[in-house]
């Protein structure tokens, strides 16, 4: 019996599609909705190279601020259906902070949102729920 899920959380649809199927479908079981912060997006996002590290706690204020309105909403969500939820938020690489997650949390179900991602832009870019499904010591449900 599925006791503690684990949602991973974003601002893409496909994410409050895995919230709602995991209200759903584990009733009993309580529900964590994590989001990770990769700092990684930071320069990809904004072109920022080595020298622009002044700005890191800027930036990083922003994020953890988009992370409490993305955790509120899921919150909200999760309300809607009737539940209470735990939220959180960590800072790393996407797919290894949510495997740490789910090791140091006592998580025995993870359900995430595919992002749909086909052909050649599946393999050069990857994908975090395949990662997640390959290397979870937790079954994983995957939500198109």
């Amino acid at each position: 019996m599925t006791e503690h899920v684990l949602v991973p959380y974003d601002d893409s649809e496909r994410s409050t599609d895995a919230l709602a199927f995991a209200l759903d479908e584990h009733p009993d079981a309580a529900i964590t909705v994590v989001h990770v912060i990769d700092p990684s997006d930071f320069y990809a996002a904004t072109g920022m190279e080595g020298g622009a590290m002044a700005n890191y706690d800027a930036i990083m204020e922003h994020q953890n601020e988009r992370a409490e309105n993305l955790l509120a909403e899921a919150r909200e969500a999760a309300a809607e259906s009737g539940r209470e939820i735990d939220t959180d938020h960590v800072v790393g690489s996407v797919s290894r902070s949510i495997l740490e997650y789910v090791e140091d949390n006592d998580i025995d179900h993870v359900v995430i949102g595919s992002h749909g991602r086909t052909g050649a832009r599946r393999i050069l870019l990857g994908s975090v729920a395949e990662t997640i499904t390959r290397r979870s010591p937790v079954p994983v449900t995957i939500v198109r």
